[in-house]
This record gives structure tokens, C-alpha cells and sequence, in this order.
């Protein structure tokens, strides 16, 4: 089963035995960072830093001024990597050792855009504004998306891309000092504190016959329980959130907003897909991060699965909590697939970060019975060495298997 690891450029860029080391995993491939969110991350083995800290979302490479020249919304480059092609210097050192290199792009999460253009945000029942998720339905956004994706995805020396957050963005962010779970918020719950009702989407739901202002008093009460208490989050399965979502807001206005959302969505996910490929070569594979639930949002989006599969080469997807959990995640998308589609299981392997490298080659060996056909692991730069020796006992563990 191809493997890939998910490498930062700054991982690489100063560290010569990092490429050695990460092809030394047992990895054909790596999913390397060319558009990312703000972050702080350790590097372990750097000979010169521990910790990087990404101050905002940017591209790792230098932008095209002619692409981007009399635009208000643009990238913003980086300024924390030694180097004027952060992404093409690691590119070329990790081919170098023998490792297809495909761009990591993150597409709708971007707090820096939303701090200086606010009317570019999902803005809630409430008004309240997330500038780290740029609402998809606004023509400036999809339009910056879709630039952002071509540039970033198509670099040189990259075989293929993986575009993250490709969707919907919500109020889950993993923000610094993040301080709203006083109140859990289940599933449901957070589907209604995602929706957006920016002009865009006012318009939208007008259009599908509901008046905007009466759907968001109704997402604001069907609110009150959750924040009095007197609805506790339910279990973390796809299903139950939904019909969670039916019981507090109505099934029609439920659904209207889901079709709305869906809509934008599909749309979205086809224009970035497409223009891509334009810009593309022969062979350049492009994936989605994605997740089986429609109603979902973050950094996997949710998505309509034969829809998604009808034009994407495949998707990456969260394999992380279980048994259960993979078969709910895998199991939807397996009557879509084509023979060549990609179902690439995605397993956190840094243990102090929730994952489990000493598991692995039996949680892929389950993945792969539920139809995934390739393996991805979050994340070589973060992890231990003893994670990844893990890793690498795992891996060569199950390139002795036939069957897989």
C-alpha cells in the first residue's frame, strides 16, 4: 500500500539528514505544506530550531505578483523559513532522495484574511464574525480559492496535490488559547454555530424560499437548550448529529440550509477541482481532505460522496478513533469508487498529539478491508523518534503482507 508522510518545509529546509530520514520511514511519498494556516510546531531533530511559529497563513513559496497584481484579497508570504522558495528548496531535496513530492494546500481557513477583510467571514446567528473561515459562497473568496489552489497546488517538482479545507469552514478552529468549551458543543450544535449568514448567504437562502431573518431567529432558538444546559451533545456519529439538527431547528429549515450549503459547497470543490487540472500536467493526481458527513466543516470537509468522486482523483480521509470509526468514515465512499479512485486513510502517528504509531499496521490492515487503497501519516516532522521508529516497524511490517 503507497504510503505518504505529511512534511513541513521548514522541517526540511537547514536539516540535510531530514529527506534520508523521512525516506528511511518507508514512505513513497510525502504531502508537503505550499499553502498553510498559522501554527507553532516543533521540530524535534532540526540541528538549528525546536519551534517554528507560523504567524499567519501563507504560501511557503513566492507568490506570482502578475497573478495576484491590483487584487485585494492575495497570499500573504512567508517570513519564518530561511529561504525564498521554502517549498521549492524541500521539494527538490526530497526528490532528491527519492520521494514523490505532492503540495499540501490549505484553501478556506485563513485568519489573517479575515482580520483585514471581515467581510470576507462566516458570520454566525449571532453576527459574530470567524475571520479564520472565509465563507466560500462570496464570489471574491472563490475566486481567491481558486487562484490560491492553481498557484500553490502546481508547483515544480510536484506530482499531485491534496487540497485541505476545500469547503465549508466553521466555528471549530483549534485557535490559541482557545476558550469555548465551557458549553460542549456536540455535533449538531456546532452545525448551527457554523452557518453563515453573510449577504452571500442571506441571498441564498432567500432563493430557496426562506426568509433569512426568520432562519436565523429559528437557529438562535433552537440554540437556548444547548446553552442552558438542557441538551447534552450526543454521540459523535454522522447520523445522530443530523437528526439532532432536524429536532432543534425543523426539518425544513434544516434542509434548507443544508442544500444551500451543499450547493455552494459542490460548486466550490468542482471549480478549484477543474482548474487544477487546467493548469496542470498529464497524471497530476488531486485530492480532498474530506469527511462522509455533508453537514460537517473544518479541515475535512464534508462532502457529497458520488458528487466528489465524479471528479477528484480521490480523497484523504480521518482514520484517527477507532474501529468504528474507520468503517464510518471508509464504508460511504466504496460504492462511488472508480478503479483508479484513491482512498487514502489518514493516521495521526505522533503519539503525545492523540495518535498511535505502535498500532499501526494493524489499523491500516483494517483500513485497507474497508476499501482504503493508499495510507497517509500525520505528521514526520512532528513526531518522536520513538514514534517513528514505530512507523517504521509498522511499514515494513506490511510490505511483507500480500495482501495489501
Amino acid at each position: 500500500m503507497r504510503a505518504s508522510a505529511f512534511v513541513y518545509p521548514w522541517d526540511v529546509v537547514g536539516d540535510p539528514d531530514a529527506p534520508r530520514r523521512i525516506a528511511g520511514l518507508g514512505v513513497q511519498q510525502v504531502t508537503l505544506a505550499s499553502a498553510y494556516h498559522s501554527t507553532r510546531a516543533l521540530t524535534p531533530r532540526h540541528p538549528r530550531q525546536r519551534i517554528v511559529t507560523a504567524r499567519h497563513a501563507a504560501v511557503l513559496y513566492p507568490p506570482d505578483p502578475q497573478r495576484w497584481s491590483g487584487r485585494s484579497l492575495r497570499p500573504y508570504p512567508q517570513t519564518w523559513v530561511p529561504a525564498t522558495d521554502a517549498y521549492g528548496e524541500a521539494a527538490a531535496a526530497l526528490s532528491a532522495a527519492g520521494l514523490s513530492v505532492h503540495s499540501w494546500v490549505v484553501l478556506a481557513h485563513n485568519s489573517r484574511l479575515g482580520e483585514e477583510f471581515p467581510r470576507t467571514s462566516v458570520r454566525n446567528a449571532y453576527g459574530d464574525r470567524y475571520p479564520w473561515a472565509p465563507c466560500i459562497a462570496q464570489p471574491e473568496v472563490r475566486a481567491y480559492a481558486v487562484d490560491l489552489a492553481v498557484e500553490a497546488a502546481v508547483r515544480p517538482g510536484t506530482d499531485g496535490t491534496e487540497l485541505e479545507s476545500c469547503g465549508w469552514y466553521g466555528v471549530g478552529h483549534l485557535h490559541a488559547h482557545d476558550k469555548i468549551g465551557g458549553v460542549p458543543l456536540g455535533g449538531a450544535a456546532q452545525y448551527l454555530m457554523s452557518l453563515c449568514f453573510c449577504r452571500t448567504c442571506r441571498d441564498g437562502y432567500a432563493g430557496l424560499g426562506q426568509d433569512p431573518d426568520a432562519l436565523q431567529s429559528a437557529v438562535r432558538t433552537a440554540l437556548v437548550p444547548v446553552w442552558s444546559g438542557e441538551r447534552e451533545p450526543g454521540p459523535a456519529d454522522r447520523a445522530a448529529e443530523w437528526a439532532e439538527v432536524e429536532k432543534l431547528l425543523g426539518v425544513d429549515l434544516a434542509g434548507a440550509t443544508l442544500s444551500w450549503r451543499a450547493m455552494v459547497a459542490r460548486h466550490f470543490q468542482r471549480e478549484i477541482v477543474s482548474s487544477v487540472r487546467a493548469g496542470s500536467g498529464p497524471g497530476f493526481q488531486i485530492l480532498l481532505h474530506a469527511d462522509p458527513g455533508p453537514h460537517r466543516t473544518g479541515a475535512n470537509v464534508g462532502v457529497d460522496a458520488e458528487d466528489v468522486l465524479s471528479h477528484a482523483d480521490g480523497l484523504v480521509l480521518p482514520c484517527a478513533g477507532g474501529a468504528a470509526e474507520r468503517a464510518a468514515v471508509l464504508s460511504p465512499f466504496a460504492p462511488h469508487r472508480r478503479p483508479d479512485t484513491v482512498l487514502a486513510a489518514n493516521f495521526p502517528v505522533v503519539a503525545g498529539m492523540g495518535g498511535s504509531p505502535r498500532t499501526l499496521a494493524a489499523d491500516v490492515a483494517h483500513a485497507a478491508a474497508l476499501g482504503a487503497t493508499e495510507l497517509r501519516l500525520y505528521h514526520a516532522g512532528l513526531a518522536s523518534g520513538a514514534d517513528l521508529e514505530a512507523v517504521r516497524s509498522a511499514l515494513g511490517a506490511l510490505r511483507s503482507r500480500t495482501d495489501l
